[in-house]
């Protein structure tokens, strides 16, 4: 009995740096429960027509072996399903696979004649293949188990013809066959992992976009709470005494507890009716309610708590914005819920209004609380405002919005994300692809070497049993060309034309017409029958991309040819039908199922490993994010810990006094500080001009008259460097009370930022403590008279490798 067309086909994927995938994991899960299946579909058929074809009086024996082996398959399929109290160890599962071989040798001596002989070695071809699959991940278990198959093999033929030893072709046979069986799962096994390795470097990128997105996002919602919070209280506290403060303290504890709470982590939802009910009505900083709300609310308003929040905190600010430059006591507060399920709210005033195209961009009190906020959120806010005619600001949030950033502060829980479901089925095809092409090179190497090995001994051998000889060696020549077209194709990662497939497929069909009309009708499927197992693998690497009946179709026509070959010659006798039947399930039944994994793992395995894969990722991203925000808050607090916090900390308990000249400058140059932050995500050309012009503009707001001057042509800065170099300023200005001058002179290796303030206090205070000296960066002070010079510099070629964002 010949074994040429067995020889199997499985794949697996491993995921980069050695560590399985989900590819990996699902695969060898799937060829695991295949081969299982498989074997012991394969022992229960072929049993069967081996004890049909068996002498009634050898049947009893027969049975009392074979059914052990059946039972073991069944035990190990039990295995598969875990319905056991526990799982079984992993050498017995290789006790029953090894006993299944041994069972099926030692009963062909029991049954005798040739159906016997094609029954064992049927049943171990089969095996020695399913055990590279079903041991997949343990290549010693399977090479073991390939060895354990041949001997029974070999046991099986001594004891069956005492005194002959076992046919050395047939034993050569099995260990082809396990060779090539591991050769398609390496195959299919690397394209899996070049899958993963795509699919990991692709959700590489978009972690780190995503992780960027939510950094962006929270860095705005914390630049929004320091601009609401402790920069407006600060720099309320350094334009004079002659005020009410008792509104100071509660106020300043207030700013600590919103600066120490981490941003982002909102989740569940929230009643926005509710928390427009605890909105405060804005003081402006002179203590008393200076703004009556007029709240007419159609609540509950349930929406998620990231927009929630960003709607409760924008509003605060426009109610605060309404204290202090709207001239008038009164403004009106509405929400609601319109048809479309959209929730407005709406903020609205009769005082003297304002162009809102006229404020610059370094005021962050509507372009980052009001309108950055809501959009953070994938939301909405609007300004609408006239001088003279009032100001109505609005708000909008819809449950289908769906926020540009990928944060948890950005997008609650209970929404999907679209581009991450995108995400999901470009991995399951990136993998569809990788499987479907691993699957055709290892047809097509199972083709090539089942010919060239097997076949091509078959041929040379019984070049008499051919009439004529000629047109089998032509078949085999055709069958060459049809594999090296295939190749041609395969091998550069392209899939073979239509064209190209249909008549391949004729050719190979062709083929099969010629070899069984050209033999013996008794002799097909036999040893003699070289083509009969091969031409299914050449139609399998023709169409694997197609649906199995296709290739179910062309295998029926292939088996369809050599039975009327047979019957045109008579019906032959029960024991060659046996014989036949035996050929049939081992060769083209085993092709089909190998064909049904094919379709499996294209169409059922690879969107399982992507949604697993994807699944991975998402909880990758969220600890990356999660990890990100809980860094960059402590980073933040710390910066704040040395300058903010302890101004805060001493005006909310009362230890600093707000009369205080020390206390004011102090906080003057924290205000300053501030905004040069708030102006450091600005995209501009010049981001050191800008950061200093928004540290000048805090100056002129309280009357001082500063210039400013630039020479030379500006070039890139390192962040840390800027804030060095700018620091100097801030404090200098912070002191100067009626002039200073700002000058920035840019060279080719140096890069200088200097200032003169005149009017100085007339105390010299200890320096306000400010940030650590960047490499580099040099600063000089100078006084005389009423005045002060400093100049910081930053010389260019000194500069090590920094981050210039």
């Amino acid at each position: 009995m010949r074994l040429g067309g067995y020889a199997g086909n499985g794949g697996g994927a491993a995921g980069p740096n050695g560590n399985p995938g989900s590819g990996e994991r699902l695969l060898n899960l799937a060829l695991e429960r295949y081969g299982v299946w498989l074997r012991s579909t394969v022992v229960c058929l072929c049993g069967a027509l081996g004890v049909v074809s068996a002498d009634a009086t050898e049947i009893p024996l027969a049975v009392s072996l074979l059914v052990p082996a059946l039972l073991a398959c069944g035990v190990r399929l039990c295995s598969l399903r875990r319905p056991l109290p526990f799982p079984l160890p992993l050498a017995l599962l290789w006790t029953l696979d090894a006993a299944v071989v041994v069972l099926t040798g030692l009963s062909q001596p029991v049954l005798g004649g040739v159906g016997a002989d094609a029954m064992v070695e049927a049943i171990t071809g089969i095996c020695v293949i399913t055990f590279q699959h079903e041991w997949a991940t343990r290549p010693v278990a399977a090479a073991a188990l390939a060895a354990s198959g041949t001997a029974a093999c070999a046991m099986g033929d001594v004891l069956s013809s005492p005194g002959h030893g076992p046919e050395p072709a047939e034993l050569v046979r099995i260990v082809v066959l396990a060779g090539l069986s591991r050769a398609a799962y390496l195959i299919v096994r690397a394209q899996a992992r070049a899958a993963d390795r795509s699919a990991a470097l692709r959700a590489a990128a978009r972690r780190e976009a995503e992780a960027a997105a939510a950094r962006r996002a929270t860095e705005r919602e914390y630049l929004a709470t320091l601009h609401d919070t402790a920069s407006a209280t600060l720099l309320m506290v350094s334009q004079g005494d002659a005020r009410d403060w008792s509104w100071l303290p509660p106020r300043a504890r207030q700013d600590l507890e919103a600066l120490s709470a981490v941003p982002g982590f909102e989740t569940g939802s929230v009643d926005l009716a509710a928390l427009l009910g605890c909105v405060p009505e804005g003081t402006g900083g002179e203590g008393g309610a200076l703004v009556q709300l007029k709240t007419r609310v159609d609540g509950p308003l349930a929406v998620p708590s990231g927009p929630g929040l960003a709607i409760f905190n924008g509003v605060r600010e426009a109610v605060t914005n309404v204290a202090r430059h709207s001239g008038v006591r009164e403004a009106e507060l509405r929400a609601w819920t319109e048809k479309d399920g959209a929730v407005v709210v709406e903020l609205s005033d009769a005082g003297r209004g304002f162009d809102p195209r006229s404020v610059p961009a370094r005021r962050r009190g509507i372009s980052g609380s009001v309108i950055g906020r809501m959009h953070a959120v994938g939301g909405t806010a609007t300004v609408t405002s006239h001088p003279g005619t009032g100001t109505r600001v609005q708000w909008r949030w819809h449950t289908r919005a769906r926020p540009p950033g990928t944060g948890h502060e950005a997008q609650p829980a209970n929404l999907p994300h679209p581009s991450r479901a995108g995400a999901h089925t470009a991995v399951a095809r990136l993998i569809r692809r990788q499987l479907l092409h691993g699957a055709q090179l290892a047809a097509l190497l199972i083709s090539l070497l089942s010919q060239f090995i097997l076949s091509l001994q078959q041929i040379t051998a019984h070049q008499s049993a051919y009439r004529p000889a000629w047109a089998q060696t032509a078949a085999f020549v055709c069958l060459a060309a049809v594999a090296a077209c295939g190749a041609a194709f395969l091998l550069r990662g392209r899939q073979i034309p239509p064209r190209v497939r249909a008549w391949s497929l004729a050719s190979v069909l062709t083929v099969s017409a010629v070899c069984a009309f050209t033999l013996a009708p008794e002799r097909l499927t036999g040893p003699r029958d070289w083509a009969f197992g091969l031409v299914g693998w050449h139609a399998l690497f023709l169409l694997a991309d197609l649906p199995v009946r296709a290739f179910a179709a062309f295998l029926g026509a292939h088996v369809g040819v050599n039975a009327i070959a047979v019957l045109l010659s008579g019906a032959p006798t029960a024991a060659e039908s046996a014989a036949m039947g035996i050929a049939a399930i081992t060769t083209c039944g085993f092709q089909l199922s190998v064909g049904i994994l094919v379709t499996r793992l294209l169409h059922g395995t690879a969107p399982a490993a992507g949604d697993e894969a994807a699944r991975e990722e998402e909880l990758r991203t969220r600890e990356r994010i999660h990890e990100d925000m809980q860094r960059d808050h402590k980073e933040r607090y710390r910066a704040l810990t040395a300058t903010t916090v302890p101004l805060l900390m001493g005006l909310g308990h009362g230890v600093l006094s707000p009369h205080d000249e020390e206390v004011r400058l102090r906080c003057r140059v924290e205000a300053a500080r501030m905004r040069r932050l708030f102006a450091e995500s600005d995209a501009v050309s010049d981001p050191l001009l800008n950061e200093l012009r928004a540290c000048v503009e805090v100056a002129e707001h309280r009357g001082v008259a500063v210039s400013l001057a630039v020479r030379g042509r500006p070039g890139e800065v390192p962040r840390e460097v800027r804030r060095a170099l700018i620091d100097p300023v801030v404090v200098t200005l912070g002191r100067s009370r009626s002039t200073a001058r700002v000058t920035v002179v840019w060279t080719w290796h140096e890069v200088r930022v200097s200032v003169v303030g005149t009017d100085r206090a007339t105390e010299e205070a200890s320096p306000s403590p400010g940030p650590a000296t960047a490499a580099g960066v040099s600063v000089t002070r100078t006084a005389r008279g009423g005045s002060v010079w400093v100049e910081a510099s930053w010389s260019k070629r000194a500069a090590p490798e920094v981050d210039l964002t």
